[in-house]
């Protein structure tokens, strides 16, 4: 499957969704749905893209928050309200590798994408070990006739690999063992950037894949989608690069302007 930009580098705002009905912090849907669409507004006016739907307020995380109702239907609540404004591609991310469930979201709202933290490989994490979710997947994709692409992390952030393997053999496997449409690659942490010489690296060895920066852009180091077809970008968009903050449209504005 191909992601749906014509244009390179493209770039994707995150909408970090307060916290869902039955996360620890939930504070009614009001607040969710209302700051939702306003970062989607920024983002928008902005002039991004695409966009990001991520569960970011439900920690601590499931493994797989696929199999709960709760969290899908309220997710799906806050996606059919965002949909009404919706001018760009959008895709969703379920946390912590809710495959599965972010493939059903977003194949029945027809949306473009998903990220995927854990593919393939093993990753030990903040929730335990975590297995990659190919095989289950691609066939559920598969059994639906879903067009949906799967942008996949590799080396993913906040984890560490089962083995100690290269980044490029890593890749070489998410994509013809795990059929990742595009691979994404990320700091160590959120907000963080990965090193250029690492991002040079991996278009020098994959030349014809799909390449995106998924943490830590900046107006400072845009040069690193010399080596990317394009970028996640969450944290920089915040009021004061704070993640917890709404979607401040001047630094959307600022960021694009710095690339185009």
């Amino acid at each position: 499957m191909k992601l749906p930009f014509s244009s390179r580098p493209f770039i994707i705002g995150m909408i970090h969704l307060k916290p869902l009905p039955g996360s620890p912090r939930f504070a009614g849907m009001e607040n969710v749905t209302g700051s939702a669409l306003y970062d989607l507004r920024a983002l928008q006016e902005g002039g991004v893209d695409g966009i990001m739907v991520e569960n970011l307020g439900d920690n601590p995380y499931f493994k797989d928050p696929s199999g709960s109702p709760v969290t899908i239907s309220y997710m799906a609540s806050v996606i059919c309200r965002l949909k009404e404004e919706l001018s760009v591609p959008m895709g969703v991310n379920l946390l912590r590798n809710g495959c599965t469930g972010a493939l059903a979201l977003a194949s029945a709202f027809n949306l473009s994408y998903i990220r995927v933290n854990v593919l393939t490989e093993s990753y030990v994490t903040d929730q335990g070990i975590i297995e990659g979710c190919a095989a289950e997947l691609l066939r559920e994709r598969a059994s639906i006739s879903s067009e949906v692409a799967i942008m996949a992390d590799v080396h993913v952030k906040h984890a560490s690999p089962m083995f100690n393997r290269g980044i490029e053999e890593s890749i070489a496997d998410a994509v013809e063992r795990g059929m990742a449409d595009a691979i994404i690659i990320s700091g160590q942490r959120t907000g963080s950037p990965p090193d250029i010489s690492l991002l040079k690296s991996v278009r020098d060895a994959f030349p014809e894949l799909q390449i995106i920066v998924g943490s830590g852009l900046t107006p400072n180091n845009v040069e690193m989608l010399r080596y990317a077809d394009g970028a996640i970008v969450g944290t920089y968009f915040k009021e004061g690069g704070n993640i917890e903050a709404p979607v401040s449209k001047s630094r959307v504005k600022e960021l694009l302007k710095a690339i185009r």
